[in-house]
């Protein structure tokens, strides 16, 4: 009776780690925001902003020309 109660805490204790040791995070990407490397690229500079919808991206140009990030980017990169 105590081999078969030790076997059973054996086995609860490996399917206990088994079940820990699957859960992975997921892998990151490492791309930067296209959008924002744009924005740098030409001289501007990113500024976040909180808004009803979420948080903003605002490209600050170096002439003072305020404009949403990927307006900017989608302007001078139109679909082909």
């Amino acid at each position: 009776m105590n081999k078969a109660l030790e076997l059973s805490g054996i086995a609860l204790v490996a399917l206990a780690v088994s079940a820990c040791a699957q859960q992975k995070l997921a892998p990151s990407v490492g791309m930067a925001n296209p959008a924002s490397v744009y924005c740098g690229e030409i001289g501007g500079q990113v500024r976040m902003e909180r808004t009803p919808q979420g948080q903003e991206g605002i490209c600050v140009l170096p002439n003072g020309t305020e404009m949403e990030e990927w307006t900017l980017y989608r302007k001078d990169h139109p679909a082909k």
